[in-house]
């Protein structure tokens, strides 16, 4: 019974941050392991604001931190076939 009460309480801490801006996700590149961060722009957003801007395709995402800052990196792809990757500032959702 007491893992079903962790799991619970996991599940009840998610939904709490979820609802307080704060956007959890497993990544990839970080095997598996829950991330949970703080940030302006979703992964969705940045996605969605990459493809806008470049017209092009997301066939990757994943997040990584550099120092303090959370970073998407994206690799797109377009109707020529070229790929390239961005870099995203999930604070403000500038291109670095």
């Amino acid at each position: 019974m007491g893992a079903v009460r962790a799991f619970i309480f996991s599940m009840v801490l998610l939904a709490l941050a979820a609802g307080a801006g704060v956007r959890a996700w497993a990544d990839a590149a970080h095997a598996g392991r829950l991330v949970v961060a703080a940030t302006g722009l979703s992964m969705d957003q940045a996605v969605k604001m990459a493809e806008q801007r470049f017209k092009a395709r997301v066939v990757r995402a994943e997040t990584r931190r550099d120092g303090e800052r959370t970073i998407y990196i994206l690799k797109l792809l377009n109707e020529a076939g070229q790929v390239w990757t961005v870099r995203v500032d999930a604070a403000n959702g500038a291109i670095l």
